[in-house]
């Protein structure tokens, strides 16, 4: 029976293992953690009974992945659970730019700039089931749906400032401009629209869910998979040299370049090996898992009723906090991302006290303390907050690391979201998840489409050893 080893058990792991034990191969999986998941973890990081999810928390391009689709997830105890409102980007005079799941609602939502965002993205999220293969797979092949991908992909190109000049109000600039620095690079460079333009579209399409249970769920569900097809896994294993792997007819890994070039040295390709050792990293998270009483008071009322708030004011902060963190320098008023997961998923509160999840985005490795400048932003748009936290739990850069290696400096993107990467992966080769040995892939977050609880580069890598043994996918 043709054999194959996954070494890393995050989403990209556990999804190539489950796809290829589907396809009929005997599958190990190796985790270093005493836990499979990954970024896609969760806790009781505070009290017992209140759930927070470790790092991945959002996933409107989970739901809509080809990848979990094929694995019916459903079926194998995943449930997606939506917020009445998706996103919301409060502002300093109490308006909001509002994201609904509805483009006609938010169009609606944003007055004079509503027809612009109705042609932006109301094609591509009207036929997100057709593109979303294309969207979430590498970008150097033949589409199947060339002129749905090349209507999508030609604004991607653009740097988020110049696709802002699409639009006139505060509240649509904004709201903008908080989508797009989900891809942790200064807005002003080519190709900063693809992530923001990525996750609106599939949120249109199904919205920005919670996994019911936490985002553990999601792993979970894939763990159920592979071990209904006679996976096995194996966890607290840490691999440091390829000299401890067993034989196996394939081998993918669920890991960051740098750590492939440290267990292959020499025997990868010189090029590659090179290549691996200077895959350059992106910006870190400083997050704070927060105990809330009776929730956020959020001046704009649509905030109490999101899943995601974008703190960052208008378009020019945004853009003036991503420019500083990529340069190296903390800014006064971080970006910062805040979860409340709880109002899609109620069983993660107890009582009236709710788990609220917040991240700022921070120089890589970033060793001092982000938390009194995240508080500073929650109560700069919901003043009261501290007097309702009853208590945090925060992980600062280095405990990304700890947790999970392919966070290195509190990179939790895998890697910096340079043209290079996005149209590559981590070198320049025709086939993305290839290492340059025979048989061997790399699956994690560092290949396309890059990262996400999603799936899609260990389906990416799984097809790519399946074609390598000359097995036909399902």
């Amino acid at each position: 029976m043709t054999s194959a080893l996954v070494v890393g058990g995050g989403p990209n792991g556990l999804a190539a293992a489950a796809l290829l034990a589907r396809a009929g191969l005997r599958v190990t999986l190796l985790e270093a953690a005493d836990e499979l998941g990954g970024g896609t973890r969760s806790y009781e990081a505070i009290l017992p009974g209140l759930l927070h999810d470790h790092c991945s928390a959002i996933h409107p391009m989970a739901v809509t992945s080809p990848a979990l689709r094929t694995l019916d997830l459903e079926r194998h105890g995943l449930r997606w659970r939506l917020p009445d409102i998706d996103c919301v980007h409060p502002l300093d005079d109490g308006s909001a730019g509002v994201l609904l799941r509805s483009v006609e609602e938010t169009a609606r939502m944003l007055g004079a700039d509503g027809r612009r965002y109705r042609a932006l993205v109301e094609p591509s999220a009207r036929h997100w089931d057709a593109l979303a293969h294309d969207v979430m797979g590498p970008l150097l092949r033949i589409p199947d749906h060339p002129l749905l991908l090349a209507r999508f992909g030609l604004p991607t190109t653009l740097p988020a400032t110049v696709l802002a000049r699409l639009f006139t109000t505060p509240r649509a600039r904004a709201l903008w401009a908080g989508v797009a620095a989900h891809a942790f690079r200064p807005l002003d460079r080519p190709l900063t629209s693809a992530i923001g333009l990525g996750i609106l579209t599939a949120g249109h399409a199904t919205g920005w869910a919670v996994a019911e249970g936490g985002s553990q769920s999601i792993a979970r569900s894939m763990e159920n998979v592979l071990r209904k097809h006679g996976g096995t896994i194996e966890t607290g294993v840490r691999v440091s040299d390829h000299r401890q792997l067993p034989p196996a007819d394939v081998t993918l890994l669920d890991l960051d370049p740098g750590q492939v070039a440290a267990i292959y040295g020499d025997r990868l390709p010189h090029r590659v090996r090179s290549a691996y050792r200077r895959y350059r990293r992106g910006p870190g998270a400083f997050k704070i898992d927060l105990a809330v009483e009776g929730g956020i008071p959020w001046t704009n009322e649509h905030a109490r009723r999101t899943g995601t708030v974008h703190l960052g004011g208008p378009l020019a902060e945004v853009v003036r906090a991503e420019r500083d963190v990529a340069a190296g320098r903390m800014p006064e008023r971080p970006f910062v991302l805040v979860g409340q997961q709880y109002l899609a998923d109620p069983a993660r509160s107890v009582g009236t006290v709710h788990p609220v999840w917040a991240y700022a985005q921070v120089p890589h490795g970033y060793d001092q303390d982000a938390t009194p400048a995240i508080l500073r932003q929650l109560e700069r748009f919901a003043p009261g907050v501290r007097e309702r936290i009853v208590g945090q739990n925060v992980t600062r850069p280095a405990d990304f690391a700890a947790a999970n290696p392919n966070f290195a400096g509190g990179d939790i993107l895998t890697g910096a979201e340079t043209v290079p990467r996005l149209l590559l992966g981590a070198r320049p080769a025709l086939d993305p998840y290839s290492t340059g040995l025979p048989g061997v892939f790399l699956c994690s977050a560092a290949t396309p489409p890059g990262p996400g609880a999603h799936g899609m580069c260990g389906a990416g890598a799984a097809a790519a050893a399946l074609r390598h043994l000359g097995i036909r996918a399902d």
